[in-house]
Formats: C-alpha cells, sequence, structure tokens
C-alpha cells in the first residue's frame, strides 16, 4: 500500500468518525429531551447538585423501600 492509499483511508475513516459521532451526540440530546418531556426524569433537579452539595442538603431523588426491593429482585 502506497501512502497516498493510506492517507485517503485515514481521510475517509476521519470523516466517517465524525459523522457517527455526531449521529450518536444528536441522539444522546433527542434521548434526554424526550424523557424530560415524557417526565421520566427532571434533569434540572440534578443541575442542581452542584450548588447543592452539603450533606445537610435535601436528596436530589428520594429512594423508597419499594424501589429498592425491586431493585435486589432484579439482580
Amino acid at each position: 500500500m502506497d501512502m497516498e492509499l493510506i492517507r485517503s483511508l485515514q481521510g475517509w475513516g476521519y470523516v466517517a468518525m465524525i459523522f457517527g459521532l455526531t449521529i450518536g451526540f444528536y441522539a444522546y440530546i433527542y434521548h434526554l429531551y424526550k424523557s424530560q418531556r415524557d417526565g421520566t426524569k427532571d434533569y434540572e433537579k440534578y443541575s442542581n447538585m452542584a450548588l447543592n452539595d452539603d450533606l445537610s442538603d435535601s436528596l436530589v431523588e428520594e429512594k423508597y423501600p419499594q424501589d429498592n426491593k425491586k431493585d435486589n429482585e432484579e439482580r
């Protein structure tokens, strides 16, 4: 393989990688938007974690015993 072919393959590989990462990034943004819109997760609560990081501050999400029981059954 000559250098020109290797450089051409590197260029096309770079373009394919950038295209794939862009698609993945926009899919992740859409997932975050959709879960916020459906009410599955409220990401605005998580944005305050940096400001409210003292031990005496309230939890972001409460963990209830029935949720813990369900998590243990899945394992």
